[in-house]
């Protein structure tokens, strides 16, 4: 999943899991996506919050938790696919994403 345009086209059909930390998410994620920080996809504690039935993207600022996040998921029957190039890459790509106070959102 490297292109961000396709991803936001086709979110609908996805799961977007951010990974990062409360603060960045906090300062700008992607309005669908699931909040996830990266020590909870690695102690397990994603179940409840996102279904093996529809294919999962994994988010970051930059790829890298993001990375190690979808290797866990694959690992635990998920569909996983890391976002490469994170929340930086959907910014630069003019994507619209919010800060947790509604407002305008920033890659923190």
């Amino acid at each position: 999943m490297d292109d961000p345009v396709k991803v936001y086209q086709e979110r609908d059909e996805l799961q977007i899991v951010d990974v990062r930390e409360p603060y960045e998410w906090e300062a700008g994620h992607i309005e669908s996506a699931v909040h996830i920080p990266l020590a909870d996809v690695m102690a397990g504690r994603e179940k409840g919050q996102i279904s093996t039935d529809r294919p999962v993207v994994v988010v970051c600022r930059s790829g890298n938790r993001s990375e190690l996040a979808t290797l866990m998921l694959q690992a635990r029957g998920f569909d996983a696919h890391n976002r490469e190039g994170g929340m930086e890459k959907w910014g630069a790509s003019n994507l619209p994403f919010k800060a947790a106070d509604g407002g305008e959102g920033r890659v923190a």
